[in-house]
């Protein structure tokens, strides 16, 4: 134990006497230099992003000189609007920030040229240390790196495990079944049929579904140039209408607009959606009819193609800098070296129900022993979470200008179908013919 925190110590002591490609430090206590950071790991109180920089201006940021100033807390999306307006100017846009959080495409429609490449202020031996698959995710299509991991989310199951027990005595379905497609639709219409018409699952993001489940079938590239789905695709077209003779039934439905929600209601039994969602489950679940029972949340990984590589959606912000100065990217490089070593990495996505982004930061999830509570709940999600780190391969999700404004017309459609045709599919409607309604709406969209 001495040997290996000695060991962090060291590598800790000389990553920070360096600056990028091994120049000179432009870096001194004596020259203090302040970043204004926006970031989005705010919402909750005590925001764990804030706590760090605290941390970090009292320590080392103080010995070396850099302080980090939180000026802005807000969602992705509206960090993205604030950062086309600060770019764009005038006497009401806000001043752009030296460091902020955002998707890769808020920074690329910056443009590569006022933003940072941290390829310059990192070397290749440190980058190794990175999830592969998270460092691409920050990358443009000629290798620039602009955006930098800090925590990744992706999607999995979260279940009503007391509702689940129940359901499971009396079917036999086990949690097991739930780890392929087949199995998860073929649950959902069980569910259904034993619970007299209730849904199992709410999905937030079903269309993410259908996609990897269509990639898992071999369907390849389903996109077309003006960033929708080519809708001659086969493959892509089975997918969907899996997904929608479920949802034709009424077994699985789209989420009002976060499936925790409806889980802790008891209006469905489980919720496909973000890892980071744990934040915001209950304790217990209050059923619609007053009675309330311990939740006994579930993490399950993601549902796959059986007998196919596994896929699992990477998504989550990273942080970007402008290029100003040298000595504020080295700042910035200095403030992201601190804060993604591995320990106090594992310590903030923990915190936030994220991934970390250091290889080794898996390996030592099984040993992590301060999980907030509901604990039990935590060590579920992070068991999940590092089965599919190691079973499952990270897919970028789409950068099509203009896609995510599609994607929630579609699913705006979808909310008002889900009301009409589980009783049509009831009244003895052909749920092919249901399903393929669905199909018309996606392929209305341009």
């Amino acid at each position: 134990m001495k040997k290996r925190l000695f060991s962090l110590l060291l590598v800790s002591a000389l990553a920070f006497t360096l600056s990028g490609c091994g120049e000179k430090s432009l870096l001194r206590e004596s020259d203090p230099v302040t970043l204004n950071f926006w970031h989005v790991y705010g919402e909750q109180s005590g925001s764990p992003m804030d706590l760090l920089v605290q941390e970090f201006n009292r320590t080392v940021g103080q010995e070396k000189g850099v302080r980090v100033q939180v000026t802005n807390l807000s969602s992705a999306s509206k960090i993205g609007g604030f950062l086309k307006e600060a770019q764009k100017g005038g006497r009401d846009a806000p001043e752009m920030p030296d460091l902020f959080t955002c998707h890769i495409s808020d920074a690329t429609a910056l443009g590569s040229d006022n933003l940072v490449d941290w390829n310059a202020w990192f070397t290749a031996e440190e980058l190794s240390n990175f999830v592969p698959g998270f460092l691409a995710d920050g990358m443009t299509e000629d290798g620039t790196l602009l955006l930098f991991p800090i925590s990744k989310s992706t999607q999995l199951l979260m279940c009503n495990g007391s509702g689940f027990a129940r359901f499971s005595q009396a079917t036999g379905v086990s949690y097991a079944d739930l780890s392929t497609w087949e199995g998860f639709y073929d649950a959902a219409g069980k569910f259904y049929d034993w619970s007299g018409g209730e849904a199992f699952c709410a999905l937030d993001y079903p269309i993410r579904s259908v996609e990897l489940n269509a990639l898992e079938h071999g369907s390849g590239d389903f996109y077309t140039k003006n960033g929708w789905y080519d809708t001659n695709n086969v493959v892509f077209k089975e997918s969907w209408m899996q997904f929608a003779r479920s949802l034709a039934q009424g077994h699985v439905v789209v989420s009002d607009l976060y499936s925790n929600t409806q889980v802790m209601t008891g209006e469905v039994l489980a919720g496909l959606g973000s890892s980071a969602a744990i934040l915001y489950y209950n304790d217990t679940v209050t059923y619609r009819n007053g009675m309330q029972e311990p939740m006994d949340l579930h993490a399950l990984p993601m549902p796959m193609t059986a007998g196919s590589e596994a896929l699992m959606t990477q998504a989550g912000v990273g942080l970007c800098a402008a290029k100003t100065t040298a000595q504020k990217a080295e700042a910035a490089a200095f403030f992201i070296r601190w804060l993604t070593e591995s320990e106090r990495n594992l310590d903030f996505v923990t915190k936030t129900g994220y991934m970390p982004v250091r290889s080794g930061a898996f390996e030592t999830i099984e040993e992590y022993d301060t999980f907030l509570e509901p604990a039990e709940s935590y060590r579920q999600l992070y068991a999940a979470l590092k089965t599919m780190r190691e079973s499952y391969t990270p897919v970028s999700e789409p950068r099509f200008a203009g896609y995510y404004a599609k994607v929630s017309t579609l699913y705006d459609g979808l909310r008002r179908m889900q009301q009409e045709l589980p009783e049509r599919a009831a009244a003895g409607e052909d749920i092919d013919a249901l399903a393929e309604e669905t199909w018309a709406l996606l392929c209305s969209i341009q």
